[in-house]
């Protein structure tokens, strides 16, 4: 089992997460990006998104995480950037996602707005996030606030996501982590394995039913219309 904080492996991976994972787990492993919203050397964000993978790992989850180290502003660039072109490639192989921000001025981060901003809700006939599983984290540097995870779970919606209910908010980050730069044992841990194993399991539950959760009457509408107009003209 992959390194973990304070775990009681008696408790750690249910039965009945063990069903589902032997039923689901039979194609692949549930495959989920970590997004993380500061550059900081020391990042606090990205520590606890850090944290969130060596979980979902040790629940067999394949993960990947995007460094956005010189991705550019929305408009300010081409969709060719090589940035761009790795964050929806990453976007597109995933089945859900880690958001994981800190609390700046009552807010997400401009940088982890950039991200979610780069991800259309279309490319083509590909809908990058939709039906897609979504977990979110934040972290403060004084007392507990849900500003940021907030934020993030509009977005989620506008994204056409399946943000699942639960979620985490570190308060006073700095004295949760050690100089290992690894989360300490505490209540606040214990929440993030509670994050992580809700969405593995919407993930597994859900994944294999996205093209139905997802399929719309007015979209299926608008599809018949377009086709009968190339019908049509094709027939004058």
């Amino acid at each position: 089992m992959t390194d973990l904080v304070n775990i009681d492996k008696e408790l750690f991976l249910k039965p009945s997460l063990e069903k589902i994972q032997s039923q689901s787990f039979q194609s692949h492993p549930p495959k989920i990006l970590l997004l993380y919203g500061s550059l900081r050397e020391r990042s606090f964000s990205r520590l606890l998104a850090e944290e969130a993978e060596r979980i979902l790992k040790a629940m067999g989850c394949d993960t990947k995480f995007f460094n956005p180290t010189e991705l550019p502003q929305v408009d300010d660039a081409p969709e060719t950037h090589p940035k761009v072109v790795e964050l929806r490639r990453l976007v597109q192989w995933s089945e859900g996602m880690v958001w994981s921000s800190p609390e700046r001025h009552g807010a997400m981060t401009g940088l982890m707005k950039s991200q979610i901003d780069w991800i259309p809700l279309s490319i083509g006939a590909v809908r990058p996030s939709q039906g897609k599983t979504l977990a979110l984290l934040q972290v403060s540097g004084g007392s507990q606030s849900f500003n940021a995870v907030n934020q993030m779970r509009l977005l989620g919606r506008w994204m056409r996501m399946i943000t699942i209910p639960n979620q985490s908010s570190v308060p006073k980050a700095f004295l949760e982590f050690d100089d290992n730069n690894r989360m300490k044992p505490s209540a606040n841990y214990d929440r993030v394995v509670d994050v992580m194993e809700e969405l593995v399991k919407f993930t597994l539950l859900t994944r294999s039913v996205t093209p139905y959760l997802t399929d719309r009457y007015s979209e299926r509408k608008e599809s018949a219309e377009e086709l009968s107009k190339r019908v049509n003209q094709r027939s004058i």
